[in-house]
């Protein structure tokens, strides 16, 4: 049941959500990945960055194949729907 619900909302999301309320997770991101581009930080902003770029990133730190020093281990706590669904989200933020 989740993972529909997961499915549901990256496939509502996939299309124009400028203003839409953020999927479970993606507001912790700005903890680190600014959401304003004058605030230097060495972590990259998410806002407008293609979702297949983000979804790729995430899935490498899950899988373990890019080294982190604690994306790996924060990409681990969220589903492959999930991380889609962030990813869509973070693109439809321009």
């Amino acid at each position: 049941m989740t993972r529909l619900i997961a499915a549901l909302a990256f496939a509502m999301l996939s299309g124009a959500t400028y203003g839409a309320d953020a999927p479970p997770g993606a507001a912790s991101c700005s903890g680190c990945h600014a959401n304003n581009a004058r605030v230097e930080t060495s972590v990259p902003p998410l806002k407008g960055r293609s979702a297949a770029d983000i979804t790729s990133q995430m899935i490498a730190y899950k899988s373990g194949q890019r080294p982190g020093t604690i994306m790996d281990r924060i990409a681990k706590g969220f589903s492959e729907d999930e991380i889609r669904a962030i990813a869509a989200w973070y693109e439809s933020q321009k």
